[in-house]
């Protein structure tokens, strides 16, 4: 479901570019992102990895520029590549970051891409790095009396071993640093690992210095994930903040969402709204927080400083999504107020089937989901915009399949030795 006639006027003049760096093709935030402002008539352009990519092949796509990266380049590097590709355009542009290294490089450049023409919310330089650090991210929430899981960050493998004998199993891996996690990663994805041997076994890949935190495992019999979007302005006031529940996710329960609903949720909207104001951030947010409900808080998960693949699960009554709002904001135009749409669904059809499979095993529900959708987007198919479904689908036989395996794989791993 879209509401494409909306009651707004964006600014056509004004193109956007999805910024990206590292190899993952199968982006559904990329395409949504393409779809959300290309049917208002913006001219959008996006960093591919190849021009065969589901992003490529949107018909809502002016342009795309096949520039293979790791994330692992140097940081001169890349903003060498973002110049040239502001020459290409010649006319200012907002950039849409798609993940956490993107975000970072972004902040720590802005003069340089903001002289080449770029538009983007201007922050506080170091903010987002610390942000999209696991580390850092925790010391903000203890800094600001928010709520998130005990954590340890080793930095050896020594520290690891007295870690693993002491903690209470099962725990969470996750990859530390943005860039780092491309270049060194520890794990593939956000991991449950069940017994110490399960995290000894693992930890052995992980070299001298482990970029890895390991984080209190949060029962999911006695949690809820909850989501929040939102965009802020240089006030670190909200422009639009839209909050939901995942239902289900791949890997089960520790992965990307693969399922969820809008869900109106005051309380959880207004301690991120505080939050943000404390830290002073400025831009589009992505959170996944966890609520507990042993001790009855939100715990605040990951921290992402840039859009989440799932934005397209929230749009507000008056057809304002988080990319939406940030482009009418940069170009100087009002962005509407409207409710949020309570009770849409997001569904991402390539990774919810295993999601589904998996959850049903389980026997785990999601209390505040609604028992029937007032409205389902889908992340890939659309009937104004049918190549990148395709698309996906022809790239996910193999290698989607393959990553999501790896997932898979790298949990079972941690859980095998007991």
């Amino acid at each position: 479901m879209r509401n494409d006639s909306v009651p707004f006027a964006v600014d056509r003049e004004v193109p956007g570019l999805i910024v990206k760096f590292g190899n993952y093709p199968l982006h559904h935030g990329g395409v949504g992102a393409i779809r959300s402002l290309g049917r208002l008539g913006v001219p959008m352009y996006a960093i591919t990895e190849d021009r065969y990519t589901p992003a490529a092949a949107s018909r809502h796509l002016t342009r795309a520029f096949p520039w293979p990266t790791t994330g692992a380049e140097e940081p001169e590097r890349l903003v060498e590549g973002m110049l040239r590709i502001a020459r290409r355009i010649g006319r200012p542009t907002v950039l849409i970051p798609t993940d956490e290294e993107a975000a970072v490089l972004i902040a720590e450049h802005q003069d340089a891409l903001s002289g080449a023409g770029f538009l983007f919310p201007r922050v506080g330089r170091e903010l987002p790095r610390r942000l999209a650090s696991k580390q850092g991210l925790h010391e903000l929430c203890v800094e600001h009396g928010i709520a998130s899981p005990a954590a340890s960050f080793p930095e050896s493998y020594g520290e690891i071993k007295e870690f693993a004998a002491t903690a209470v199993f099962p725990v969470v891996a996750k990859n530390r640093e943005a860039f780092t996690r491309r270049s060194r990663p520890a794990v593939n994805g956000t991991t449950r690992v069940e017994t110490p041997e399960g995290l000894l076994d693992l930890a052995r890949d992980w070299g001298e210095r482990p970029g890895v935190i390991l984080q209190e495992y949060l029962p999911r019999e006695q949690a809820e994930d909850w989501i929040v979007h939102a965009y802020f302005d240089e006030d670190s006031a909200p422009r639009a903040l839209f909050t939901g529940v995942k239902v289900r996710s791949w890997p089960p329960h520790a992965g990307m969402t693969a399922n969820a609903y809008v869900v109106d949720n005051p309380e959880l909207a207004d301690l991120a709204a505080r939050f943000i104001k404390q830290i002073g951030f400025t831009g589009v947010i992505d959170l996944d927080l966890r609520f507990d409900r042993r001790d009855g808080q939100y715990k605040l998960l990951d921290f992402n400083p840039r859009m989440g693949a799932q934005f397209r699960l929230f749009e507000s009554e008056s057809g304002i999504d988080v990319v939406r709002a940030m482009h009418l904001h940069l170009t100087g135009r009002p962005v509407p107020k409207g409710e949020q749409r309570a009770g849409h669904r997001y569904v991402v059809e390539n990774i919810d089937l295993p999601a589904l499979l998996a959850y049903r095993r389980s026997g785990y529900t999601t209390p505040h989901a609604p028992p029937h959708a007032s409205g389902t987007e889908l992340a890939w198919l659309a009937s104004d915009d049918l190549k990148p479904f395709f698309t996906m689908l022809a790239r996910f036989v193999r290698p989607g399949a393959k990553h999501l395996y790896q997932l898979w794989r790298t949990n079972k791993r941690g859980s095998s030795t007991r």
